[in-house]
């Protein structure tokens, strides 16, 4: 094999080598940014996660408040009630 067929096919190897080395670039700078949108869209899911946890405590903070109003609520009604029937016992009736 000649001396200029042996350059000829050591250029030839040395494009395909620098070929497969861009290609191997592009997919490295595709993943590098595949993996900076998935860290941004997990901490945006974090920061969701953190909001929801936040409005979960309040909801269930006012839920317990609700609750023991309404126990409250039901005594105070239930001594009307019975203070109502006390006094409607003790008004004579007329026929």
């Amino acid at each position: 094999m000649s001396t200029y067929a042996q350059l000829e096919l050591a250029f030839k190897s040395l494009l395909a080598a620098l070929d497969q080395l861009e290609a191997a670039c592009e997919r490295r700078l595709m993943a590098d940014a595949e993996r900076s949108n998935l860290e941004e869209e997990l901490a945006v899911l974090q920061d969701d996660r953190t909001r929801l946890a936040l409005e979960l405590d309040d909801s269930q903070a006012r839920a317990k408040s609700l609750e023991l109003a309404n126990g409250e609520v039901a005594r105070r009604l239930a001594k009307a009630s019975s203070t109502i029937r006390t006094i409607l016992t003790q008004v004579p009736r007329e026929h």
